[in-house]
């Protein structure tokens, strides 16, 4: 986002505060703008990212032949129904053929989908598939569960609910033992 988006956010903010009926001169209410401009670099710097330019170099010959997972990264994503945010736990799996990728790069690959537009759905297959992009292992997993403001806090309100969601690829789809050794390891049972 650059300082004319930023504007144009702010302007947008100040509208929107008008309508709904609130004072946007007073004194809790005059940065508002500005700060939720600010937060929108935020929530959208995926657009600006790929998982080719997050990943870099971290990619690593070496000789693995067993699941390779990251279990439990937080993440929080906007609904792009609402806007309104959904937050929760991604657990991704791989089963390397030749290649490894460093430890950081998974988060960074949820985070990059995450910080878009989402529906959960989309977002779990994002992940698979850019995992399976950039390393082309035997296979990849992806479970996500997370809690969706846009049910809680309207429409059904339903507060204790959450959504769980499944990719998987290669030797997780084909091979039942490998997918139920992957859930095993993330501690959900059965898929």
């Amino acid at each position: 986002m650059n300082g004319d988006n930023m504007e144009k956010i702010e302007l947008i903010i100040s509208d929107l505060l008008k309508e709904i009926g609130e004072d946007s001169e007073r004194e809790g209410l005059i940065k508002t703008p500005h700060r939720v401009a600010k937060s929108w670099m935020t929530f959208a710097q995926g657009y600006k990212q790929t998982p080719e330019e997050v990943v870099g170099d971290a990619v690593f010959n070496e000789k693995c032949d067993e699941i390779v997972a990251v279990k439990d990264i937080d993440f929080f994503s906007l609904c792009e129904h609402h806007l309104l945010p959904f937050k929760g736990v991604a657990h991704v799996g791989y089963l390397p053929k030749e290649k490894i990728i460093g430890l950081s790069k998974i988060p960074r690959i949820v985070d990059i989908y995450a910080r878009r537009l989402q529906v959960q759905e989309r977002l779990t297959q994002q992940v698979a598939d850019a995992l399976q992009d950039v390393l082309s292992p035997k296979g990849v997993a992806v479970v996500i569960e997370a809690e969706h403001l846009c049910m809680q806090m309207r429409g059904v309100e339903k507060k204790s609910s959450f959504m769980i969601t499944s990719a998987v690829r290669g030797a997780f789809r084909e091979n039942n033992k490998t997918r139920e050794e992957f859930l095993s390891i993330i501690g959900k049972g059965r898929m």
